[in-house]
């Protein structure tokens, strides 16, 4: 049941904050948290609130209820959460690019927090939800599914059966879902009939935090605002690309999770296809949203199912950078979940024929690094046969999306002297020397595109189950589970995973250090 907050002072307002340029602030709605005791609610959505807050982003008339099971006071739910959020400042500055709050702007989100104490699976939950909701000053509502998974289905066949999901007077009614959408096709499918049969498409977001980071979003700049770029996107120039999202930490306390989901769902059909769908996509005619998903799903069609001779899994062991994945925390001795993913995916459309797309994700590796490689054709030897160089460095665009912001690339230049001799040379940008970089955990933007109604970052159906269909014949082999190799800690991966692009003349690029592996 909701407890009584506290009426906002209209004197702490997101709008005192100067909205940020060529943006207006989102129209007034009831942020509606479902899991709100939960890890993504404090780590997540509550900083990104609060940039919003701090941007000026988020109209006056809005309210955040937060319903989870367990009776507490609204008050109690506001202290704990500023704790919270204080603690993430100070041990994250470089997100908020400060170590101290703004109180004014945090102040602004804590008077709109309203606890509301309700079963998932209850239809009184969802009853007095629907009254407290009535009594809101605005009529539209995002509700945010930040739970398991195995909530996803009840939770929208509660709201649909009280009726808070009809989109009355002209106010909207959304649903944010969370990953993991599906574990396999069958199941994907299952959960968008069960959704669309109380929801429309173009009230369901489906979330990919992934492409709330800016850089993310800025491949579509790289590709499309420069002339020098998209003429070579194509088969006729580029060698391959490669996509990486490797990570140092192992799986932490996630052992349990972990051992359900593996690397390859948890990354490959969402995360990393979004990329490479970014990467490969046909320039759409406008960033119109349904324009831009448009031209993704046609990617997602073309790629080919993979095939077990595409895909190599390792499992890290004890190593440099510590004990292996078997050792941890709620994870079975004898475990044969991977914690590293490699797959080699072919587009087959006219652009991208014969292009191998290279796609790499794992824990406890050698370095923390998201980041998009684009290799162009060799050129050709003849030319410098006679000079003491025995081959050329690749031209290879980077980039880079986590930790370091910004690209570069990767060419050669004579070196100064008497004789012709050709040297690596590489141009780099980051944004840090260019741009303020705002605070940003990545969900700004999607909370502010849902409230406003842009769904270009948000997956739709089809793209969700294509995706799924390319990875159907890994998770479910007709001979047997793919064999999981071993790999050191704080490695750069399993052997086979080099052996994967060595069949091909190609190797990684490099982790811990820069250009390709030998």
């Amino acid at each position: 049941m909701p407890t009584e907050p506290a009426e906002p002072d209209p004197n702490a307002s997101a709008a005192n904050a100067a909205p940020l340029a060529g943006k207006r602030p989102a129209p007034p709605c009831t942020l509606v948290i479902f899991g709100a005791g939960g890890d993504l609610t404090k780590r997540l959505l509550m900083p990104a609130l609060y940039n919003l807050s701090a941007d000026g982003l988020l109209d006056d008339g809005m309210r955040i209820v937060g319903v989870n099971h367990g009776e507490r006071e609204t008050a109690e739910w506001r202290t704990e959460l500023t704790e919270s959020l204080r603690r993430f400042a100070a041990d994250r500055a470089s997100t908020f690019h400060t170590s101290q709050l703004d109180e004014k702007s945090w102040d602004w989100v804590v008077q709109r927090l309203q606890y509301f104490a309700g079963e998932f699976e209850s239809d009184a939950t969802f009853e007095s939800l629907g009254q407290l909701l009535a009594q809101a000053p605005s009529g539209n509502v995002v509700f945010y599914l930040a739970v398991s998974a195995r909530f996803f289905r009840p939770i929208v066949e509660h709201l649909g059966r009280a009726g808070l999901l009809k989109e009355e007077r002209g106010n909207f009614r959304r649903i944010v879902i969370e990953k993991p959408f599906g574990t396999d096709l069958a199941s994907a499918r299952d959960l968008n009939a069960q959704i669309l049969s109380y929801a429309s498409e173009p009230q369901i977001y489906r979330i990919d935090h992934f492409l709330g980071k800016d850089t993310v979003q800025s491949i579509l700049a790289v590709r499309f605002a420069n002339a020098l770029f998209e003429p070579m996107w194509r088969r006729e120039y580029i060698d391959h690309v490669q996509i990486t999202a490797a990570e140092t930490i192992g799986v932490e306390a996630r052992g349990g999770f972990y051992e359900q989901t593996g690397a390859f769902r948890d990354m490959v059909p969402n995360h990393l296809f979004q990329l490479l769908g970014m990467i490969a996509m046909e320039p759409p005619n406008s960033f119109d949203a349904e324009t831009v998903r448009d031209k993704k799903a046609e990617v997602f069609d073309a790629i080919q199912p993979l095939a077990a001779r595409d895909v190599v899994f390792g499992q890290y062991e004890k190593g440099p950078a510590g004990p292996g994945y078997r050792e941890e925390p709620d994870v079975a001795p004898d475990s044969r979940t991977e914690t590293y993913a490699a797959a080699r995916v072919h587009i087959d459309n006219w652009r991208w024929a014969g292009v191998p797309f290279y796609v790499r994700t794992g824990k406890r590796l050698a370095a923390r690094r998201t980041e998009l490689c684009v290799q162009l054709k060799t050129v050709p030897f003849r030319l410098f046969r006679d000079t003491p160089v025995d081959r050329l460095t690749p031209n290879v665009l980077t980039l880079r999306i986590d930790p370091a912001h910004g690209t570069s690339f990767d060419f050669n230049v004579k070196v100064p002297g008497p004789v012709m001799q050709i040297g690596a040379a590489q141009s780099s940008f980051s944004y840090g020397d260019f741009f303020t970089e705002r605070p940003n955990v990545g969900y700004e933007t999607l909370l502010y595109d849902c409230m406003l109604g842009d769904e270009t970052l948000f997956q739709r159906a089809d793209s969700i189950e294509t995706s799924w269909a390319v990875a159907d014949p890994v998770l479910h082999p007709k001979d047997g589970p793919l064999p999981v190799h071993g790999y050191a800690a704080g490695s750069e991966g399993p052997a086979e995973a080099d052996a994967l692009l060595a069949a091909d003349g190609r190797a990684w690029r490099s982790l811990s250090g820069t250009g390709q592996r030998n």
